[in-house]
C-alpha cells in the first residue's frame, strides 16, 4: 500500500532554497515513509493539530497525512527555529 505524496506551492519554493543535499534527503526520507506499510511509524505526531514532522538535519517538513486517499502531504518545510511558526 504506497501513499502518493503531494507538495504544497510554498512547502516546494522552500526545497528549492535548501541545499541539494539536504534536499535529497528529505526526497528519500518521503519516499520511504510512502512505501512503508505504516506511515506513522516515521513520524512524529505535532501537538494541538492533525499533523506531523520528520526532520533532516536541522530543517523540518511538516506533513498532513491522509489515511482514507492515501496521500502523504508535504505543507511547510524549512529550518527548525521557524518551520512551527503560522
Amino acid at each position: 500500500m504506497a501513499y502518493e505524496i503531494e507538495i504544497t506551492d510554498r512547502a516546494e519554493r522552500a526545497f528549492k532554497k535548501l541545499d541539494k543535499r539536504t534536499a535529497q534527503r528529505f526526497y528519500t526520507k518521503l519516499k520511504t515513509i510512502a512505501n512503508s506499510e505504516d506511515p506513522f511509524q516515521h513520524v512524529k505526531r505535532l501537538t494541538g493539530v492533525a499533523l506531523f514532522s520528520i526532520r533532516v538535519g536541522d530543517y523540518r517538513a511538516i506533513l498532513d497525512i491522509k489515511r482514507e486517499s492515501l496521500v502523504i502531504l508535504v505543507v511547510r518545510v524549512g529550518h527548525r527555529s521557524d518551520v512551527y511558526v503560522k
